[in-house]
């Protein structure tokens, strides 16, 4: 099912706003690498935020989001604070991995090991 106009206005806004509070909480830069909102998701009743975090060159990653999400209730408080009049209710964050950027890498490494013959 596709993703309503509110929805996806809901998801930028969350993840400009979640973006920002990163930055400024110091979590964006840790242990010499970066942690990136890649997207967020909101469920039709607008009551769930999935946040997909990127993360480079951070060598344990799940720990790494287990330290984002020992601190949920400090960035959702923050969150609170920013979105409360566009918004009823805030919704419940919920933070996954988003791998993507390790799959990125490990096809540009099989693609870099392929013998194609040049012409």
């Amino acid at each position: 099912m596709e993703e309503s106009k509110r929805q996806k206005q809901i998801g930028n806004l969350i993840q400009q706003e979640m973006s920002d509070i990163f930055q400024r909480e110091g979590l964006n830069i840790i242990h010499n690498g970066m942690i990136s909102i890649s997207k967020v998701k909101v469920t039709p009743d607008l009551m769930e935020a999935r946040i997909y975090l990127s993360l480079f060159q951070i060598p344990e990653p799940e720990k790494m989001l287990q330290h984002v999400k020992d601190r949920d209730w400090e960035l959702r408080k923050h969150l609170a604070a920013r979105i409360k009049n566009q918004v009823r209710k805030i919704p419940v964050i919920q933070y996954y991995l988003d791998d993507t950027l390790d799959y990125v890498f490990k096809m540009e490494e099989l693609f870099k090991n392929l013998n194609i013959p040049k012409e």
